[in-house]
């Protein structure tokens, strides 16, 4: 058995191997979904990725869409980009119509490229809006919220 890494927080990462074996897929599933924008995986120096239990559990909240809801990864990108990244981090109206990420609906904001000076200089995986969404709960709860919000206003 293998045993996760600690890092000094005691937050428990996983390599690309142990996730694939923690969650009963393969690597190559894993690679499809960072390469598609669904994950943004931690590196190291050495550019290996690790895994924590954030990114497990979004990892499986993928698997529950496309195994039991039956969406397809481009439906599952199309969803995350209707979260409204400018709303969540109260972005001015100016940054707003410059930015690539609100003027694009196919990818999520994390994966556009063009985006505002804030948030190109940001790490994405850092970022509120990738934050927000780690599960399937937060992800359903953040869409009603503003779609909710801006269908009121």
């Amino acid at each position: 058995m293998m045993i996760p890494l600690r890092s000094k927080n005691q937050q428990t990462y996983y390599t690309i191997g142990e996730a694939s074996d923690v969650l009963g897929v393969s690597i190559q599933t894993i690679r499809l979904y960072e390469r598609r924008g669904l994950i943004i995986p931690m590196r190291k120096q050495s550019k290996h990725r690790r895994f924590s239990e954030f990114d497990i559990e979004r990892i499986r909240c993928i698997r529950t869409m496309i195994n039991k809801e039956k969406v397809s990864i481009a439906g599952i990108s199309r969803l995350l980009s209707l979260i409204p990244c400018w709303a969540i981090k109260n972005c001015p109206a100016d940054q707003r119509e410059s930015c690539a990420a609100f003027k694009q609906h196919e990818t999520p904001c994390w994966i556009v490229s063009g985006k505002s000076w804030d948030c190109r200089s940001a790490d994405c995986r850092e970022c509120k809006v990738y934050m927000n969404v780690s599960n399937c709960n937060t992800l359903k709860e953040t869409i009603a919220e503003f779609t909710t919000s801006s269908a009121k206003g």
